[in-house]
């Protein structure tokens, strides 16, 4: 029989739920669901357990229906690769992708990503080495992404 609370979820359930929430949330609640397999007898905190397990499933609902449509220039030269780097990116934990200057590797590939589902329960990150770069890039894509810019795409410099 595995641990719950009176009237609670099963605490392995809650471990099973743990891989669909954000790599945030995953790592925080789990530390919290290892504490609660030690002490089950503190209903309290394995009902906020519960409750709080119930607000991160429904902040990864709300992140995954707010991805929005990629779509890609057919002019670009990655464009007509897509479906390789796709293929690629799923399959590999790194990928080293190289080509001309101008071929949209820098704007396209982070929506590749995107389409894979990564950045619904993490963030794709894209660094740049100037500050004016990473603002335009930032703005470039999320222009691609028809979503205005700190929604689905944003930008951080030191």
């Amino acid at each position: 029989m595995t641990p719950s609370y009176p009237g609670g979820v099963p605490l392995a359930e809650l471990r099973s739920r743990l891989d669909e929430l954000t790599l945030l949330d995953e790592d925080r609640l789990g530390r919290r669901l290892e504490r609660a397999r030690r002490h089950p007898e503190d209903a309290a905190a394995l009902a906020r357990l519960d409750r709080d397990f119930a607000a991160a499933e429904r902040r990864i609902a709300k992140r995954r229906d707010a991805v929005p449509v990629v779509s890609y220039p057919p002019a670009l030269p990655v464009s007509a690769r897509k479906d390789e780097l796709l293929e690629a990116i799923r399959d590999n934990q790194v990928v080293v992708v190289a080509g001309e200057t101008g071929s949209g590797k820098t704007t396209q590939l982070p929506k590749i990503c995107l389409e894979l589902g990564r950045g619904v329960t993490g963030m794709i990150g894209h660094t740049q080495p100037r500050r004016i770069a990473a603002r335009t890039v930032a703005a470039r894509i999320s222009s691609e992404l028809a979503s205005p810019l700190g929604h689905a795409v944003g930008y951080k410099v030191r």
